[in-house]
């Protein structure tokens, strides 16, 4: 079967590997149907790994699939039935596993993708339990961005943010992935949005996603605007994904007891924080990695209802993804690349 490898920093190949064996108990067999490309695959690619990782490793960390075959013990799923794919290796067993809080599970084994071979390949075995069944009405690309493009925006606004309609949101990098699918929701339940993006080819398809206000942060200074557009009040909620050219303007950016959800760092792991401003501004810092199943399944019906809809930039097959890759690397997309394996 065909697969696509990092063989070394920024050298992938596409590779034959053998197919995988009967499933296991508990276990099921997935074709994999496509691939959604995130900041995580760039730094994987440039070799940005938190933990030790084995190359060859077989990329991809958010992904659909058709079930091609169940073992023993697995209920609740058929084969030909279409599937988004948790991308951790959790154990099922933990405290938090067990409570449905599976980004926080206390015995991960790693990241598809990053540290574990991921979903650029035709097939692979996964956990039944890792396996969302997609609901009527979302196709392979909506089930490939549910993983993390979705889940994790679902899991930032509401399990940690707590957004509630009528609040005034910034969105940073409304053209990205994560950005395009917060302006959405956000919108959707009638908070108004703000959102940042770094050229003037995506205001207009920003502004169509429902953005209220739309702020070219290569021409000017973000914080600056939003005090003016908030009349000096400040945002309720900040999305941050940027890290560290962002993480300054953006703790201006919110009011008395604003609250400040990140999970990216594209721009720079570390920076410095403003500590009496913290305090004297009351400000909520969080921090947000991934998302629980059931935000998986929330945004695949809020897709089905629709709701909300997957922004899609392109799709490449194999030969492409180095080109998507540094096209992400230098943020040149509006929304997702997909990457189709069958």
């Amino acid at each position: 079967m065909r697969a696509l490898q990092l063989v070394e920093d920024r050298k992938l190949e596409q590779v034959d590997l053998p197919p995988p064996p009967p499933p296991g108990y508990g276990e099921a067999t997935i074709r994999i149907r496509k691939v959604a490309l995130n900041h995580i695959d760039v730094w994987g690619w440039r070799g940005m790994a938190f933990a030790k990782r084995k190359m060859p490793l077989v990329v991809g960390a958010e992904a659909s699939g058709v079930v091609d075959a169940i073992g023993a013990g697995v209920a609740g799923l058929q084969p030909g039935q279409l599937v988004a794919i948790f991308g951790a290796q959790t154990c099922g067993l933990c405290g938090p596993c067990r409570e449905g809080r599976d980004n926080l599970c206390e015995n991960v084994a790693g990241v598809h993708g990053f540290h574990l071979d991921g979903f650029a390949q035709e097939m692979i075995n996964l956990p039944a339990r890792n396996l969302v069944p997609a609901p009527p009405g979302v196709d392979a690309t909506g089930a490939a961005v549910a993983p993390i493009t979705f889940g994790t925006v679902e899991h930032m606004l509401f399990d940690n943010a707590r957004l509630q309609p009528g609040e005034t949101i910034l969105v940073h990098a409304g053209g990205s992935g994560i950005g395009s699918a917060a302006i959405q929701l956000a919108k959707k339940m009638g908070c108004t949005v703000i959102t940042t993006v770094g050229a003037e080819a995506k205001i207009e398809p920003a502004k169509a996603l429902g953005a209220d206000y739309v702020i070219n942060y290569r021409e000017d200074r973000f914080e600056g605007v939003v005090r003016k557009l908030t009349k000096k009040k400040g945002v309720d909620v900040v999305f941050e994904h940027v890290g560290a050219d962002t993480w300054a303007g953006s703790m201006l950016a919110l009011k008395r007891g604003g609250r400040l959800v990140t999970c990216g760092s594209t721009s720079g792991v570390s920076t410095s924080v403003n500590l009496m401003m913290l305090f004297q501004q009351q400000l909520r810092l969080i921090g947000s990695f991934g998302c629980r199943m059931e935000n998986m399944t929330n945004a695949m019906q809020k897709m089905a209802r629709g709701i909300v809809h997957p922004v899609i930039d392109c799709e490449v097959d194999f030969d492409g993804i180095g080109d998507a890759l540094a096209r992400m690397e230098t943020r040149e997309v509006f929304g997702k690349i997909l990457l189709r394996v069958s």
